[in-house]
């Protein structure tokens, strides 16, 4: 690992996770600089010697989206101008992975033109419980993809942190798409009910016009687990449902944290309110309870660089 850097703005809410990743890998965290022209342009800057060294960028999604997929374009040609042997691009949360499709005419597939983007020229990258699966695909495979899980360390949290029944817990998926995601929580936990899924219409981005409950929850516990919690307002339907099929006591968790509505109501309808670390805030979110998963990027970092087997972690 003598050649291996790892790199963020000190500025950003990344570094502090920047900062466990280094701690856990031994491998030392530089600056890099990031200032704004007058008119708002970006412009970066990396004080240190980059040259022959592969570079892992940890990347802060708490920025203005816009903001965060510039500043990886320009990172990316600022360490590739420096002779860098390798750059990673580590996002723990990968933004504009929300539309991975066409869902009606004439709208551009977000997460497509990201993977255009960024894609050439960089080594690898490595994310965490991306929206949808079928995103990997928009990459080639000069650019290999690695899609971590948070499972692992949220089943270790669970069961050491006040844990559910599991004799009683049911896990439900907010929607068809995150069926394996729930179910991979199910068989981590061992939990003895079978999953349940929320079937939901949506008139418009944002909005739902139906909610179907597809299983049984009468009398359970229930854990939602979801990839991203927006505003809220899905969750907050959803725990309507449930306890009007009879459910007990609702927990929730979700990968990256937004909360773009505040917590408030969400810490009021459910028992417990979780997120990871991902959507790096630093400080506490009232009422959320936060789980570190920067083990599991330290961990893929030095398997990535020493060629062992990332996907053994999550088996």
């Amino acid at each position: 690992m003598d050649r291996v850097i790892l790199l963020a703005d000190p500025k950003s809410n990344a570094w502090q996770f920047a900062k466990k990743v280094e701690e856990r890998t031994k491998v030392p965290l530089e600056e890099v600089s990031v200032k704004y022209f007058n008119n708002g342009e970006i412009d970066m800057h990396v004080p240190k010697n980059m040259r022959r060294k592969d570079v892992y960028f940890i990347h802060d999604a708490t920025k203005n989206p816009q903001d965060w997929w510039v500043e990886l374009l320009l990172l990316k040609d600022l360490l590739l101008s420096a002779s860098a042997e390798s750059v990673t691009l580590c996002l723990p949360n990968m933004l504009y992975s929300r539309k991975d499709r066409k869902e009606k005419p004439h709208v551009p597939i977000s997460a497509r033109a990201l993977a255009n983007s960024i894609s050439p020229g960089s080594k690898r990258i490595i994310t965490m419980d991306l929206h949808s699966d079928q995103i990997q695909g928009f990459y080639p495979p000069t650019c290999p993809f690695d899609n971590l899980h948070s499972f692992p360390e949220v089943v270790r949290y669970l069961t050491s942190h006040n844990p559910p029944d599991l004799e009683n817990l049911t896990i439900v998926s907010p929607d068809g798409g995150g069926v394996n995601r729930a179910r991979a929580f199910a068989q981590k936990l061992k939990v003895k009910n079978p999953i349940a899924f929320i079937y939901k219409r949506r008139d418009k981005p944002g909005s739902i016009e139906e909610m179907l409950l597809v299983g049984d929850v009468k009398n359970s516990d229930i854990l939602i687990v979801d990839d991203i919690i927006d505003s809220g307002g899905t969750l907050i339907k959803a725990a309507g449902l449930l306890k009007r099929y009879g459910a007990r006591d609702i927990y929730c968790y979700g990968t990256h944290g937004f909360f773009t509505k505040g917590t408030e109501e969400l810490c009021d309808i459910f028992d417990r309110v979780m997120m990871s670390n991902t959507h790096c805030r630093n400080g506490e979110l009232e009422g959320v309870e936060i789980i570190d998963v920067s083990k599991v990027f330290a961990e893929a970092i030095y398997r990535a660089q020493k060629g062992i087997s990332i996907s053994e972690l999550f088996e």
